[in-house]
C-alpha cells in the first residue's frame, strides 16, 4: 500500500454517536473523509456511505431501540489494501441475516422498508454480522482500495506512468 497522506498503515479512527435518527449522517460523512484521504474512487466512495448510513440506522433503531443513552460505534481502520468499517450497537443479535426476496420486493409486494442489509452486502467488498465481547453487535465490512467489486485483481506493470 502506498502511504496515505494524513493516515497511517493500519490506524484506526473512532467516532461515537448517540442513538438518535439524524446522526447517521455524521458517521456517513466521517467515513468519506476518511475514504477520500485514502482515495478511493468517488462511486465507491458514495458505496461506503450508503452503507454506513445503512449499518448506523440498523444499529441505532433495531441495536439500541432509539434509546438516546446509548452509543453506536464506527471505527475506520486503514489497512494495506482495504477500508475496513466496523459499527457497533447494543443490542441482542440479528441472528441469521436472511436474504431479501426481492421479485416480490420490486413487484411492490412487500414493505419499502428493509433494503439495509442487502444493499451492505452489495455494495461493500466484505461483511460480517458478528456479536461483541460485551454483548452488543457489531457490522464489519471492508472495501478494497485496490479495485472495484466484482473487478479482476489490478496488474501493476499495466499500470499508465505519471501524468504529464
Amino acid at each position: 500500500m502506498e502511504d496515505h497522506p494524513g493516515v497511517s498503515r493500519e490506524q484506526a479512527l473512532e467516532l461515537s454517536i448517540p442513538s438518535v435518527l439524524g446522526f447517521e449522517k455524521v458517521a456517513m460523512e466521517f467515513a468519506a473523509s476518511v475514504a477520500r484521504m485514502v482515495h478511493l474512487p468517488e462511486d465507491r466512495v458514495e458505496d461506503l456511505k450508503t452503507a454506513v448510513a445503512e449499518a448506523c440506522l440498523n444499529a441505532i433503531e433495531h441495536g439500541n431501540k432509539l434509546d438516546e443513552s446509548v452509543k453506536v460505534g464506527v471505527r475506520l481502520t486503514v489497512a494495506d489494501s482495504s477500508l475496513q468499517v466496523a459499527v457497533d450497537d447494543q443490542g441482542r443479535g440479528i441472528g441469521e441475516v436472511a436474504t431479501p426476496d426481492i421479485e416480490s420486493r420490486m413487484a411492490g409486494d412487500a414493505p419499502p422498508r428493509g433494503w439495509g442489509i442487502f444493499l451492505i452486502q452489495n455494495l461493500m467488498d466484505e461483511v460480517r454480522f458478528e456479536s461483541t465481547p460485551h454483548g452488543g453487535n457489531q457490522v464489519k465490512m471492508i472495501i478494497r482500495l485496490d479495485k472495484r467489486p466484482g473487478a479482476p485483481p489490478a496488474d501493476p506493470a499495466a499500470s499508465p506512468g505519471p501524468a504529464d
